[in-house]
């Protein structure tokens, strides 16, 4: 039946979307950890990058999670010259984690979870109606 094949596409959608929060998740939580010893990497952001792929079986295209990838931007230094990470110019180097891009990302993968869901309560509405229909 396609309206359960468009409930399993959403539902993948789903699926992907959820990872990328919670990739965004953890860039937020490690926004502000700075290296304990000079010269040490502190956390470097990550980015979920997707793919279509076919299912056959369905005859759907979906969408899944391709991988989860460093971010090669550089990372930031921040004067703090009381911190034991610091360098021998009082300089900590700090994650490259900009908050206004991991906000961005969070409502960007909110919004197609949403959507997402939407189409699963649509799909399912439809089914019900036909059901009932068939009953009458």
């Amino acid at each position: 039946m396609d309206l359960q094949n468009a409930m399993m596409v959403s539902a993948m959608g789903m699926k992907a979307q959820g990872t990328r929060m919670k990739i965004v998740a953890e860039n937020v939580a490690n926004a502000d950890t700075a290296a304990n010893v000079p010269g040490e990497l502190p956390y470097q952001r990550q980015i979920v990058t997707f793919k279509s792929e076919v299912d056959r079986a369905k005859g759907a295209e979906i969408v899944e999670v391709d991988d989860v990838v460093l971010d090669e931007s550089e990372f930031r230094r921040k004067y703090m010259p009381g911190h034991p990470g610091a360098d021998g110019e009082g300089y900590v180097t700090l994650p490259n984690v900009n908050m206004l891009i991991e906000t961005m990302d969070m409502r960007e993968a909110q919004r197609s979870y949403e959507a997402n869901l939407n189409m699963i309560e649509l799909s399912r509405g439809m089914v019900m109606r036909t059901v009932d229909m068939l009953r009458e």
